[in-house]
Order: C-alpha cells, then structure tokens, then sequence
C-alpha cells in the first residue's frame, strides 16, 4: 500500500522505548488519519451546536452535517432507509438495543437466542440479560477444527424455537470471516432474525444487509479509522417494524406530557439525548477515506500482509496458531508456551511492538481451545512489511530467551 497512506496517521509518526512503533493491534482499534481528526476538530471549533433543535446557523450547519453522516453511512452498508441507521456509542451499544427494543418485545419463555460460540462478550452478555427478563434460553453452536462456523451443527440446532441468531461477521480472535449470506439465509428459511457483530467486519469487508438479508448489522467507528465511542445499528425493515422502545429523553418525543408522550419514528425515537456530533462526523470521514481507497484494494493488501505474518510466525518453533480458516481477516492469533501471557504484551512493547496479549473478550471460545489467552497481532491498510517484520524479530528473541 503507498507509503503516503501510511502518512497521514499522526499515531504511527512516533517511536515507543526508542524504536518506531510498529502497530500490531488494529482489531482492538485502528488509528484515526488526520482527515479524521480534523473533521472533528473543526466541529467543535466552528459549529459546536446540537442537532435538530435550534434554527440558528451553526445549529443548522451542526444538523445538516449529522444527517448527511447517516446517509453516508446508510449507503456504506446499503441499508434500506435513512430511519434504518441508528447512532450509538459503538457495537456493545448497538447490541443491546437490538437485544432490548427487539428482544423484550418479542422474546417469550421457550425462546431460543442461538449464538455462535466464538461471540465476542459485546454479543452474548445483552442477550443474557434479556433472557434472563424474558424466559428465553441462549444456546450455542459449534466451530470446526479450523475456527469456521460449523453450519452443520447450526442446521441442526435451527429448531423452531430459535428466535434469534448471533454471529460475527469477522472473528476478533480468530480472525475467521464467517459466511455471513449462508448463515442469513439458513434463519430466514426457518424464521428467524439474525443479528451480526460487524466490529471487525466494517473495515475489511464489503458489507450489504439489503443483499445478505441481516435485520441488525452492529458497528463501530474506531475499528474502522474512526473516533471511540460512536458506532450504529443497521435494521432491516421486517425487524424495525417488531422493535420497542428502550432508552427515554430529550429529543425522541413529539409531545411529552406528565402523564404520556408521544414518539418519532426511527431513527430519532433510538437516539434520546444529545448524540456525540463530532463522533458521527468522524465516523463519516473514516467511511469515506476507506471508500477512496476502495474495499477491494484493501483486501488484497492485507491479504499479503497476513501471509508475511502467518509465514513470519509459523517460522518460530513452539509457536501455534490458533484459527486456520481459509478466509481471515489480517489477524493471526497464537500461543507461545515459553511466554508469561500476562507479561508478554509488554515484553513486546521494548522492541516498539504494540500486539494484544489476553482472552480478547472471547472466554468461550478459549475455553473450549483450552487456553487462557494468546497474543494477537492485528493489521490494517497503513501497516507495513517492516511493522510484521520487528514483530517476528521480537517473538524470535522473546521465545529464544531461557525460561
């Protein structure tokens, strides 16, 4: 990828312990290019208004920019409507909305909430909640030996009890790109709704809920070059037209009385409150900086990147990577025996290597792996060939060191 790209992430400008940082955890967050940062900037210097309630200009420039965000993100996934995006403050957010306004109104004891058993926490503790509120049961269906969704089992277990299917698009820990049109079309055919964890997805992936059939695609913008805390909540209109209520304020009303009120459609009648302005319009300019450089291109470079970094940590003996899909994202995960998972995050941060060392919010999945934890590292379009190859220096001397 051009080195210009790489350029214009302040972040990545700087040296840790006094090497250049090489920036191996973009699963847990990427980094934000300076048209980002700026776009926010500007917000607050120039605008710095709230949305849909004042008539003076910079209210109007404020609200104008907002509802221009939503589209821009509506067409990123191709979602059905300007009401089928919901702002929120990421995908933990996204999730229990759907899981409140849909899963409270709908769900009934004997229910079935069907959950693949590699979910990130963000996608089984909400339904757990609403579960727990509505008489329904979770259930969980199996991976194969490689870290893929096992459609087999899923088939099995689509009972007409199911009401809901969970699933990540991209796997966190894993990195395993789920078939996310088969699964969809699997919980049509039996009628159910499906849910996806689009954290990991967003930024590698051409998403389109409208051809893939999802009611709730899940999404955060500082996985996806964006800031923290904003994301949205892509609905299909079948699973709009079934949803509740769930947060109340300011905002979502069209008349409020002591006594009642009186509602907006979505998208408005799901953001109570003042919405976080600046986030969305950051989230906005990070989608349009991935469509500049297209999907498609950036796939492709990952996709070198991961076989230099597969490659780089097969290399090492004792080393054993966990998740062999044939179709991942830029994420290899693995366990090093000879390393103190605790201490390793920071044994790797004296070579200016930033990797991820833990459960990465995943204990099912590690459980069933029979692992504590291990030591990811994640790319992204600014990562270079030199990042991944400090980092297979570094695992090459840590793993050396005598225990």
């Amino acid at each position: 990828m051009n080195a210009d790209i790489r350029g214009q992430f302040p972040a990545l400008q700087q040296t840790v312990n006094g090497r250049p940082l090489a920036y191996l955890d973009s699963a847990a967050t990427t980094m934000r290019p300076e048209r980002v940062l700026r776009v926010m900037d500007d917000y607050y210097r120039y605008d710095n208004a709230n949305v849909h309630r004042g008539s003076h200009a910079l209210a109007r420039r404020s609200t104008e920019a907002f509802d221009a965000a939503r589209e821009t993100v509506r067409q990123f996934v191709n979602a059905p409507s300007f009401g089928s995006i919901v702002f929120t403050k990421g995908c933990t957010e996204s999730i229990n909305l759907a899981a409140n306004a849909w899963g409270r109104a709908n769900l009934k004891p004997g229910d079935v909430i069907l959950l693949s058993s590699m979910e990130h926490h963000a996608n089984v503790v909400p339904w757990q909640f609403v579960a727990e509120a509505t008489g329904a049961k979770l259930r969980s269906f199996d991976l194969t030996p490689c870290g893929q969704v096992n459609l087999e089992d899923l088939k099995a277990k689509l009972t007409p009890e199911v009401r809901i299917v969970g699933v990540k698009h991209v796997c966190n820990a894993l990195g395993t790109i789920n078939p996310i049109a088969e699964i969809a079309r699997l919980a049509r055919a039996n009628g159910s709704r499906i849910i996806v964890d689009g954290a990991q997805g967003l930024g590698h992936q051409k998403v389109d809920v409208q051809a893939l059939g999802i009611d709730f695609y899940a999404m955060s913008a500082h996985k996806v070059y964006g800031p923290m805390g904003v994301g949205a909540l892509a609905i299909g209109d079948d699973a709009l037209a079934e949803m509740g209520l769930w947060q109340g304020g300011g905002d979502m009303t069209r008349v409020v009385s002591i006594e009642k009120s009186t509602f907006h459609s979505s998208p408005r009648c799901f953001e109570p409150g003042t919405p976080n302005v600046a986030g969305v319009l950051g989230f906005a300019e990070a989608l349009r900086f991935v469509q500049e450089i297209g999907l498609g291109a950036i796939d492709t470079y990952e996709q070198e990147l991961l076989a230099l970094l597969t490659a780089g940590v097969e290399s090492v003996p004792g080393i054993s990577i966990l998740g062999r899909a044939p179709h991942k994202a830029p994420v290899v995960s693995f366990s090093a025996p000879m390393l103190d998972l605790d201490e390793a995050g920071a044994q790797f941060d004296e070579f200016g290597v930033a990797v991820r060392c833990g459960r990465h919010c995943c204990m099912p999945l590690m459980e069933s792996c029979g692992l504590e934890g291990t030591i990811r590292a994640s790319c992204a379009v600014y990562t270079n060939k030199e990042d991944i190859n400090v980092m297979i220096e570094a695992l090459q001397a840590l793993a050396a060191q005598p225990a």
